[in-house]
């Protein structure tokens, strides 16, 4: 005799939930990219970023941002398992290990050098997204995104 599964709500957004791991992988890629890029480099890109963000006086407040979307990307790679304290403290974990690797890839290219600073800022970055997403208001919309 074969058996059927009830059908399950969820079911048909099973398969695609291994895609959310994609936005972690971009942003990391992002991240990767912009640390590839020599001091330089950089410098003549701040203007365009100023552009955007007025107050950006120099790339402190970019790891801050950078890794604020990786944590938030995480979370969202992690789904409704993201709301669990537990899952939050491991994404800030996982962004200051990229973070840590960040650095050290940044001792290879020119006119870089890794920063302490740097990855406090990282930390900094990660802790306000995962802060963020546990304020109840915003929490009910991002578990509304995260289904």
């Amino acid at each position: 005799m074969k058996q059927t599964l009830a059908p399950n709500k969820t079911s048909r957004r099973q398969p695609y939930r291994p895609l959310r791991w994609l936005a972690p992988i971009l942003v990391m890629a992002c991240i990767f990219y912009f640390s590839s890029r020599t001091g330089d480099d950089l410098g003549a890109m701040l203007p365009w970023f100023q552009r955007w963000l007025p107050f950006m006086t120099g790339f402190d407040w970019g790891h801050l941002v950078a890794y604020f979307l990786l944590a938030l990307s995480f979370e969202y790679a992690f789904g409704q398992r993201s709301t669990r304290p537990a899952v939050k403290l491991l994404i800030i974990v996982l962004c200051v290990l990229y973070g840590i690797t960040d650095e050290y890839h940044q001792s290879f290219v020119g006119g870089r050098t890794p920063d302490i600073h740097d990855l406090v800022n990282d930390a900094i970055g990660a802790a306000a997204a995962v802060g963020l997403t546990a304020l109840s208001p915003v929490r009910r919309l991002w578990a509304a995104l995260l289904k």
